[in-house]
C-alpha cells in the first residue's frame, strides 16, 4: 500500500520538503518521504545522493535547513528529545566498545538510557539470545567477527525497545552468510511491530526486505513504489547483449540510440529495456546487423532492482522517473 495515501495516524515518519546544504553545496533539494507504522522502507541511492544526511536529520543529529520532519508524531527540531526516545540508530560502522564484552556493552547502554538495573539485565539477556550472542557474551568485542559486531551494534540500538529503527547501510562489509543473518533479524523486528527505515546500495537487500522503496539521486526523490511496481514500470523485459570484441562498442551504442539502454563498456554489454518484448528485440537486432555489429551473447530476462537503480540514477536518465512516480 502506498504510504502517501494512508491516514496521518498510520505513519511513523513523515518528511515534507526536507532541505539541507553544506555551505554552497545543496545535499537535499526538498525530499518527501512517508513511512507507515510497522513497515520497512528502503532508501536507495548512489554515494552522495543524500541518504545518510536524511538519516542524520531524522535522528536529530543534524538540523535541516528547510522543510519539516516528524518521527513518531514528534518534530525533529522542536521535539528532539521525544524523537530520540522513540528511535534506535545503527550507523554504517559498528559503534561498540571493543575493549568491553558484548554483555558489558549492552549493560552500559541500558544504564545510559536510564533503565532500571533489573530492566537493563532483562533486556541484555533477551537481546543476547535474539541476536545469537549468548556464547560470545563475555568475550571482548575485539575478538568478534564483523558480522557479530554488526549484530551487537543493532542489539544495542534496541536496548530501550524503540518503536522506530534507523539502519544506515546495516550490512556493509559483511559476507553473504552474515548479510542473510542480518536480513532475517531485520524481518523479525518488523514482524514484531517495529518501523524500519534503512539505507542501502544493495538492490537484493531492498528487494528482500522493503515494503516500499524510495530512490533518491542528487538530493531529490526520483522514484518510489514497491519492488514489483518499480520493476514492471522500468520495462517488461530486459535484454542483455554482449558485443563481440571484433566490433566497435561505441558504434553499437549509436545503433540503439533512441531506445532506453544501459551500457557496460568493460564487459561489452548493452542492457536494453524491451517494453514490447520480442518486437523490440527484433528491431534492435536488425539495427545492429545493419551497423555490422557482431553479437556474442543474448539473454532476455525480467528486470531487477539493479536495472531500476541503474536506469534511474544514470546521468541524464532522470526523465524516466516521471514515468514511474
Amino acid at each position: 500500500m502506498d504510504p502517501r495515501q494512508s491516514n496521518a495516524a498510520d505513519n511513523a515518519i513523515v518528511v515534507r520538503n526536507l532541505q539541507k546544504s553544506y555551505k554552497d553545496f545543496k545535499v537535499l533539494h526538498g525530499i518527501d518521504i512517508t513511512v507507515r507504522r510497522g513497515s520497512i522502507l528502503a532508501l536507495l541511492g548512489p554515494n552522495g545522493a543524500g541518504k545518510t544526511t536524511t538519516i542524520r536529520i531524522l535522528s536529530t543529529l543534524l538540523p535541516p535547513d528547510g522543510g519539516e520532519a516528524q518521527v513518531n508524531g514528534f518534530d525533529v527540531v522542536n521535539q528532539a528529545c521525544d524523537v530520540r526516545s522513540s528511535i534506535g540508530l545503527t550507523g554504517q560502522f559498528a559503534a561498540v566498545d571493543e575493549y568491553l564484552t558484548g554483555e558489558e556493552n549492552l549493560l552500559m547502554l541500558g544504564r545510559l538510557y536510564r533503565l532500571s538495573q533489573a530492566d537493563t539485565r532483562r533486556r541484555t539477556r533477551e537481546l543476547l539470545e535474539q541476536f545469537d550472542l549468548v556464547d560470545a557474551a563475555r568475550r571482548p568485542v575485539r575478538t568478534y567477527s564483523g558480522g557479530m559486531k554488526r549484530r551487537l551494534d543493532l542489539a544495542m540500538s534496541l536496548i530501550a525497545a524503540p518503536p522506530i529503527i534507523f539502519l544506515d547501510e546495516p550490512t556493509t562489509g559483511l559476507d553473504p552468510r552474515s548479510r542473510l543473518s542480518m536480513w532475517n533479524l531485520i524481518k523479525e523486528l518488523a514482524r514484531g511491530g517495529a518501523t524500519i527505515l534503512l539505507t542501502t546500495q544493495y538492490m537484493d537487500e531492498a528487494d528482500f526486505l522493503a515494503d516500499w522503496i524510495v530512490v533518491i539521486d542528487e538530493g531529490k526523490v526520483i522514484a518510489e513504489g514497491d519492488a514489483n511496481s518499480l520493476k514492471s514500470r522500468v520495462g517488461a523485459d530486459h535484454v542483455d547483449l554482449t558485443i563481440s570484441a571484433d566490433s566497435n562498442f561505441a558504434l553499437a551504442q549509436q545503433a540503439v540510440d533512441g531506445v532506453q539502454f544501459q551500457a557496460n563498456p568493460e564487459q561489452r554489454i548493452l542492457t536494453i529495456a524491451a517494453n514490447d518484448g520480442v518486437t523490440t528485440l527484433r528491431n534492435i537486432l536488425r539495427r545492429l546487423d545493419e551497423a555490422q555489429i557482431e553479437i556474442e551473447g543474448l539473454n532476455m530476462r525480467r528486470p531487477t532492482l539493479d536495472d531500476v537503480f541503474l536506469f534511474l540514477t544514470d546521468n541524464g536518465s532522470h526523465e524516466h522517473a516521471k514515468e514511474i512516480n
